[in-house]
């Protein structure tokens, strides 16, 4: 065990012959030789499941495949770019669809739809992390998976609302609660058909892919899976639930005529 009276964390990283090894020993030490210090204790710890006669000159330069330092500040500089890019990129979103829609219920729905894919992944990463066989650090490739999967999942969600929108001016006649319903159910075939072949290529990257990239390619899995119903399920219904008048759904849709100058009590 280390001064943080933990023992390290090792995990199988590829064959059954390749771990990685995870300590804090001396992870605040400002010596320049604290690297050097904990890769002999790394060497003593494993020197009794090598060859006989491996000296820690060998170990470093045929056993150690690499090694890295991360401490409190690098941490911490990582944890805010992540939040700080994926905050400008919901803010992007909002405006590109509240000016595309020119409504901020829609804008609203989508931000909302997307902050929830991205928690959902963050939170499998956490639950998972102790028992998955692969690294699910939260580095720099997590979070360029965080900002794909809103990504994907926006477009998806702007293809539901431009259908909404399209039903609503072509006068469909029904409540506003069953046009919002139609255009949703015409669009499954396309967002389960274009999510499915997506999944299918990422599984066979996850097999395929090597060990680099499985945390990576793990969060883009999850994302497009969680982002496929949120669109559906999260967004759409809080355009729909944040609508001045409810007692527009108990009315019929006018015609495309009407429904051009009775604006205000369609908002």
């Amino acid at each position: 065990k280390n001064a943080f009276n933990e023992a390290p964390e090792v995990k199988t990283y590829g064959g059954e012959n390749q771990v990685k090894i995870i300590t804090k020993f001396l992870i605040d030490s400002k010596d320049g030789n604290s690297d050097n210090i904990a890769e002999e204790k790394l060497f003593e710890g494993l020197k009794p499941l090598l060859p006989a006669n491996i000296t820690f000159e060998k170990f470093i330069n045929d056993y150690r495949k690499s090694s890295q330092k991360v401490g409190p500040t690098i941490a911490d500089d990582i944890k805010m770019a992540a939040v700080w890019a994926t905050i400008f990129a919901l803010l992007g979103i909002f405006f590109y669809i509240l000016v595309r829609f020119r409504n901020w219920r829609f804008g609203l729905g989508a931000v909302v739809s997307l902050t929830h894919d991205a928690f959902f992944v963050i939170g499998i990463f956490s639950l998972l992390y102790p028992f998955m066989p692969f690294s699910l650090e939260i580095n720099q490739a997590f979070i360029a998976a965080i900002l794909t999967v809103i990504g994907y999942s926006v477009n998806d969600t702007v293809i539901i609302f431009d259908r909404i929108r399209e039903y609503m001016n072509m006068g469909k006649k029904g409540t506003v609660a069953q046009v919002y319903n139609e255009a949703m159910n015409s669009t499954l075939s396309r967002t389960f058909n274009t999510s499915m072949s997506t999944l299918v290529v990422l599984i066979a990257i996850f097999i395929f892919g090597g060990e680099v990239i499985r945390g990576f390619t793990f969060a883009l899995l999850i994302g497009i899976a969680v982002g496929t119903y949120s669109s559906i399920f999260v967004a759409t219904p809080i355009v729909y639930d944040t609508r001045k008048e409810k007692k527009i759904v108990e009315e019929v849709i006018p015609s495309n005529k009407e429904y051009k100058g009775s604006k205000k009590s369609l908002k």
